[in-house]
């Protein structure tokens, strides 16, 4: 058997070495993940929800305040479930003493902008506080508002660019959806989940629009 030239053995191990490094390096530089939300209810397990939903005309907003959901509620020490998702929902997020998120990266699912600082992110109820009081939240406790409005079990919030949240407003999906097309299952099964969960009633334009998004997953 040919014997390989010790110079050339020599070459191939530091070559060899060279391609572990670079590996191992590109390894410990990659990106971290991209958090999110906890994950939804199957498209399926959705759609067989909706089927068994009878609409129902949606309440007023009279006697409606943010204030009966109080939020944002302490999760840990200085950390209150604002930072708690810009910490869950961002890459490399680093916090201040006051558990403030002071930089990292964040993309927000709805519109695909990617934002580095945390004032340009709002929390986004995916199923709003106004649209839960007039789908039943007006009969519940202030113990029970408080926990939809702080839930971090359901996929119920998520950072998300500012504006975006705000031009949604209390809106449902027969109204409003995020403008990135590749969301829109996701949020359909988000907002099926939230409602679903704590038994908030839907109308029909409402439930129409759901119907035909997951219909398409």
């Amino acid at each position: 058997m040919a014997l390989i030239p010790s110079i050339y053995a020599r070459r191939i191990g530091v070559l060899a070495s060279a391609a572990a490094l670079a590996a191992l390096t590109s390894l410990l530089n990659a990106p971290t993940a991209q958090a999110a939300p906890p994950t939804p209810i199957s498209a399926s397990a959705a759609r067989a929800y909706l089927a068994t939903v009878t609409p129902k005309t949606e309440g007023s907003t009279s006697g409606y305040s943010r204030d009966l959901f109080p939020h944002w509620s302490t999760v840990s020490g200085t950390c209150n479930t604002r930072e708690t998702v810009l910490k869950r929902d961002g890459v490399n997020v680093v916090q201040d003493s006051a558990c403030a998120a002071v930089s990292g990266s964040w993309y927000s699912e709805y519109d695909g902008a990617t934002w580095t600082a945390a004032s340009d992110l709002d929390i986004d109820h995916v199923v709003p506080l106004a649209e839960a009081w007039r789908s039943g939240a007006n009969s519940w406790t202030t113990s029970k508002r408080q926990q939809f409005a702080n839930d971090l079990t359901r996929p119920q919030l998520i950072a998300v660019t500012d504006n975006v949240n705000q031009a949604k407003g209390d809106l449902d999906p027969g109204k409003w959806l995020p403008s990135r097309t590749a969301y829109r299952c996701t949020y359909a099964r988000m907002w099926v989940n939230v409602k679903q969960y704590y038994g908030l009633s839907m109308d029909s334009g409402e439930k129409t629009a759901l119907v035909n998004i997951l219909n398409g997953c």
